[in-house]
């Protein structure tokens, strides 16, 4: 298994959530990870730090990702938790070059949760899973006492198996890649937060949760050298480059004026105090190819309504370890890792 995570108390943060394939927030969540779970469960899969973990199976390689989806609201502007569960689980499988098969669904429900409510999650689950082409083949349920959730969290597990015969993964992150990202970065993070805050527009920010497996599966199929591929989930675009610098032993640097951000996005970033670079997105990836086929992948992408708006925002270039953006007028500086209520809970 290639994840796991953790929702516990830290000092001068209110919550914090901790994913052992990679760091899905910011620095206290790397150290956690590195402390306590890599400490003790470390093996080659996780040690691969990456969205899923792969290994063989007799004559195939399998993929498998676990995920648990805690998000507050549970409904939100363009979906609701139900369906993030399976575009989230089947992302993750993706963005390890595999095709997604079967997942599993656990259902923490807090004791008061409506039935109609349950029964809203459960077929948005539904619908969203066979637009993925995927079963939801186990399962479990939980009740916690009221005040003890936020009605309802669910635990997904995905299986896939892997079409790329070389290793997508931070690890095969080279000098002079091409860095491209997939659509506009934030929604997700600003549909929620806006529900969350009170926040009203005359038309709603709508989440970008979707799956983006035929993209990602295309660019292998159709013989692009993709290197690695990630979803910038909570953190946003900002963790997942940091932690593919980190990992990978190398510096990336990119161009903010590439990175599309909706004028509604921005809006609520500005009245929150919040970077769009840092906002979780549950529809979109970042893809690491070689130069030599960045219009062809651009190509590929941009014949899918799910990644229509692919653009190539930066190169794999600068000191190791270090992420720099250049700005809107020029200037360069460093993209640093945010932390603890820096990173609001939105997946």
């Amino acid at each position: 298994m290639k994840e796991f995570e953790l929702q516990c108390p830290i000092p001068n943060a209110s919550e914090a959530l901790i994913k052992m394939g990679h760091g899905g927030g910011g620095r206290m969540s790397q150290r956690l990870i590195d402390d306590v779970f890599l400490k003790s469960f470390a093996n080659d899969s996780l040690d691969a730090r990456h969205d899923a973990a792969v290994f063989n199976v007799g004559s195939k390689r399998i993929a498998v990702s676990t995920d648990g989806f805690v998000v507050r609201p549970w409904r939100f502007p363009g979906g609701n938790i139900g369906s993030l569960a399976v575009h989230g689980t089947v992302n993750d499988l993706a963005m390890a070059g595999a095709k997604p098969l079967s997942l599993t669904a656990a259902f923490i429900l807090e004791e008061g949760f409506a039935m109609a409510n349950l029964q809203v999650v459960v077929e948005s689950m539904h619908a969203a899973a066979k637009a993925a082409g995927v079963e939801i083949v186990a399962g479990d349920t939980k009740v916690v006492e009221r005040g003890k959730g936020d009605g309802v969290y669910i635990v997904t597990t995905g299986i896939g198996e892997v079409l790329s015969t070389s290793t997508i993964g931070p690890q095969s992150v080279r000098q002079g890649d091409a860095v491209l990202l997939s659509g506009d970065v934030g929604r997700h993070s600003a549909a929620v937060m806006s529900v969350r805050e009170g926040l009203s527009f005359e038309e709603p920010v709508l989440s970008d949760s979707a799956t983006v497996h035929h993209p990602a599966l295309a660019l292998i199929s159709e013989g692009i050298e993709v290197h690695c591929m990630r979803d910038p989930t909570r953190g946003g675009l900002c963790s997942i480059l940091n932690e593919i610098a980190r990992d990978a032993h190398v510096g990336i640097t990119v161009d903010e004026r590439s990175i599309d951000v909706q004028e509604d996005v921005r809006g609520i970033c500005e009245l929150l105090g919040l970077d769009p670079m840092s906002m979780a997105c549950e529809g979109r990836f970042v893809a690491f190819v070689a130069h030599q086929h960045i219009e062809r992948a651009l190509g590929i992408l941009r014949s899918f309504p799910v990644s229509a708006e692919a653009k190539l925002i930066g190169r794999v270039e600068g000191y190791p370890g270090e992420v720099c953006v250049r700005s809107q007028i020029g200037v360069t500086r460093v993209l640093d890792l945010l932390s603890g209520e820096q990173l609001p809970r939105i997946c």
